[in-house]
């Protein structure tokens, strides 16, 4: 696309625009367990962001940022950011960072306190300025002082807080543009090599990883690793003082899901310590919970490494959804269920379309139904149960979202057209809800038929 720089009125050409996509994540089996050294599998979700990035003309020297789903909108001026401290300490992409430099973070401070300024303090504040913190020490540590002004425009369909990874989707997001940007990313492209592929997302992972710490301050790694990867992992932390050890599960088959939000107010911190307190006055009984809980994970992960294993075919899906719930029974038995959570698993028992369990910590929160096969065929079937479970379930102040459990992880599309219409930053920002969103880039994630390119190992 060629335009006219107004600072010296030569024609330039601008890099077209391009969106980035991640998902976000919900834990299938084995919450709680995993606080005390068991394993848990995470999984991807279809509920993902997007970041649409925009070149300026060569005489714009901003870099914007645009989260419009939290009301963030900030400009910096490019040469106006601290270069000299960052490329003095630049690491290099393929380097493994396990910490934040306090020099950088000191650098950047000036930078971040002015996003919001004259804003109350307060959550959103905070917010604010994390997000900002992650795209900042991101771009300061791939980016250079001639980077291109750019407009960096963030929308997502994952509820934020809920515990499903919503901010390491964007740290995802944010790291892989800023690669693509530094021309540091292979692909992805249909004939890739399974090696280079896999050596593209691990790249994107390391990066990404620094943007949660930015975010979390002591992240585990395996929200940005399901964010990136997709499908699922298990993962499992023996050492508090060493990272978990993670394995993706590249087998992990596509499922569909319903994800509820029980709109009950939670407190991870204090589901955890529920557990920790139950398990001192009860060390051996509490110890057989938990190890129960592992043993279901790894029969999970048993099951679906089986060759031949189809969960397509009702056994397959039912030994998933069986242990879903007697997951959840034996997490009810710890004391981090809610009435609400209950009152959700009699609704959805009652309607026969699935398996149920609370995912995350308990409490409140949000809960997951793996959809029994036919389900979703609906023709004045099976569909017509889903149906009046929506209704009871808006009667009773529950929110839905109907998502796919173990897609793809990070994609993009370049150039950002869609069945031969351009995604305009305007009408990016405009779309309305999750509906609007994936209307206009394609669906959930959107296929590869439409342009879009994922990273497959």
């Amino acid at each position: 696309m060629a335009t006219l720089d107004s600072a010296n009125g030569t024609s330039a050409t601008l890099a077209p625009a391009f969106i980035v996509s991640a998902p976000g994540k919900t834990i299938v089996y084995g919450e709680h367990a995993v606080v005390h050294g068991k394993a848990a599998i995470a999984a991807a979700i279809s509920l993902r962001s997007y970041l649409l990035v925009t070149t300026l003309p060569s005489s714009s020297r901003t870099i914007t940022l645009r989260f419009s789903d939290i009301g963030l909108d900030h400009t910096w001026d490019i040469a106006d950011l601290p270069w000299k401290v960052f490329e003095q300490k630049r690491k290099g992409d393929n380097d493994l960072i396990t910490a934040l430099d306090p020099e950088l973070v000191e650098a950047m401070q000036p930078h971040i306190e002015a996003v919001g300024k004259g804003e109350e303090e307060g959550e959103k504040k905070k917010i604010h300025q994390a997000a900002a913190s992650a795209f900042l020490y991101l771009f300061l540590s791939l980016g250079s002082p001639s980077h291109p002004g750019t407009i960096y425009a963030l929308r997502s369909t994952i509820p934020i807080g809920a515990g499903l990874g919503s901010s390491a989707s964007v740290s995802v997001c944010i790291a892989t543009a800023l690669l693509i940007q530094s021309h540091t990313l292979s692909g992805p492209h249909p004939d890739q090599q399974s090696q280079e592929a896999e050596a593209q997302l691990q790249r994107i992972n390391r990066w990404a990883f620094v943007g949660e710490m930015l975010i979390h301050g002591n992240p585990s790694g395996v929200d940005n690793t399901v964010a990136t990867n997709g499908h699922a992992v298990l993962f499992q932390r023996t050492d508090p003082k060493s990272p978990p050890k993670v394995e993706i599960l590249r087998e992990f088959p596509e499922l569909p899901l319903l994800l509820i939000d029980t709109c009950q107010a939670k407190s991870t911190a204090a589901e955890v310590a529920k557990v920790g307190a139950l398990k001192k006055r009860h060390p051996a009984v509490v110890e057989g919970i938990l190890s129960s809980i592992d043993a279901i994970t790894r029969s999970v992960y048993e099951k679906i490494s089986e060759a031949g294993f189809d969960a397509t075919e009702e056994s397959g899906i039912a030994h998933l959804g069986e242990l879903m719930e007697v997951n959840h029974a034996l997490l009810a038995s710890l004391g981090v269920s809610h009435p609400r959570l209950e009152r959700l698993r009699t609704l959805v028992g009652g309607s026969g379309v699935g398996w149920t369990k609370l995912t995350g910590a308990g409490g409140g929160g949000c809960a997951i139904t793996l959809l029994k096969p036919g389900v979703l065929a609906g023709k004045g079937g099976p569909g017509d149960a889903l149906k009046e479970l929506d209704v009871k379930l808006e009667e009773e102040g529950f929110v839905k979202y109907q998502t796919t459990l173990g897609g793809d992880g990070v994609g993009v599309l370049s150039p950002a057209v869609l069945r031969g219409k351009e995604i305009d930053l305007e009408g990016f920002l405009k779309a309305e809800g999750r509906e609007g969103v994936e209307g206009l880039v394609g669906g959930e994630g959107g296929a590869e038929g439409e342009g879009w390119r994922y990273w497959r190992p």
